[in-house]
């Protein structure tokens, strides 16, 4: 449990501290150069007003924040506000949206959307290792978000209009999203062998494009097995689709009752900011301040501009 009265929440000088400690357990390190022997702080004095937590390299002559080189480049929030914010996106379940951040920490709606954009870039894994391996088992399968047909279009069943979600979910471990264009074996398999070991045991639906293929799925991995939920059977034995069809759960909760509209330009980012909290979830013995320590480490060399986060 982490308490939203602590110091790094309410004082802009302590949580500049907690990112420095951070960022840089070992002592600064220059963003420019990378040095970290010749670098000393730059007090105020009465002649010259000096930026609180200024630092200059005497190796590359640069001056530097803490700030420099993250998310929070260029930002005139307070640091507090921004540990703020990643805690209660962190610690919330289903998400925050945007409005709620808006009126809890005293900022524009802009500047809390925009500051939510940075944080679930900050939790954006950074060259992820395949997932499973020998004896681990993978359950893959797709689900379906929003509702983008054209005017005009008459109402029907089917899913074609809609935006595709892949997910990969490892049982007792990481979970990882994919916004596609398709769910065909063409699409989809490239996906599965880039980031699933050869030698997983991976469960699917009975979906043609796992299971109705030219080259069956055993050709890529170790072991393949499918529940037919057509004829209405769910589990058998240990094989089941179970365990991601209970973060489906959480990510359609999450995206109908917390953000109601997610466009298709920044449906990864949000299908990632719920696969980060399933990766550090709490019966993996993640607490919500342990999940944000996990979001704050992520924040270096993810600067994300606000014209890159609008749509194109």
């Amino acid at each position: 449990m982490c308490d939203l009265t602590a110091p790094e929440f309410q004082n802009e000088d302590i949580a500049r501290e907690h990112i420095e400690a951070s960022r840089w357990p070992n002592g600064p390190v220059c963003p420019h150069c990378g040095g970290t022997e010749r670098i000393y702080p730059i007090k105020p004095n009465e002649k010259k007003k000096i930026r609180k937590g200024l630092y200059k390299c005497n190796d590359c002559e640069k001056q530097f924040t803490v700030t420099i080189g993250t998310v929070f480049e260029g930002s005139r929030v307070p640091l507090n506000k921004w540990l703020m914010a990643i805690h209660l996106m962190c610690a919330s379940k289903k998400g925050i949206s945007s409005n709620q951040l808006h009126r809890m920490l005293g900022v524009t709606y802009k500047t809390a959307w925009f500051m939510t954009h940075r944080i679930r870039e900050a939790m954006r894994e950074d060259a992820p290792s395949p997932m499973g391996g020998a004896g681990g088992t993978v359950e893959v399968d797709e689900t379906f978000w929003g509702n983008t047909k054209p005017k005009g279009d008459k109402k029907g069943r089917g899913y074609h209009h809609k935006e595709k979600v892949l997910t990969l979910v490892e049982r007792g471990g990481r979970a990882r999203s994919f916004h596609v264009p398709s769910v065909n074996a063409k699409t989809l398999r490239p996906i599965l062998r880039a980031q699933i070991l050869a030698d997983t045991h991976v469960m699917t639906d009975e979906a043609g494009q796992y299971c109705h293929t030219r080259e069956p799925m055993t050709a890529d991995f170790a072991q393949h097995s499918y529940v037919k939920h057509g004829l209405g059977e769910y589990v058998r034995g240990d094989v089941h689709t179970n365990t991601i069809e209970s973060y489906f759960a959480i990510l359609k909760r999450g995206l109908n009752g917390t953000f109601h509209h997610v466009g298709a330009h920044h449906l990864c980012r949000y299908i990632g900011e719920f696969d980060f909290r399933y990766n550090y979830r709490a019966n993996l013995g993640y607490s919500d301040k342990d999940r944000a320590a996990a979001a704050l480490k992520g924040i270096e060399g993810k600067r994300l501009m606000y014209r890159d986060s609008l749509p194109r």
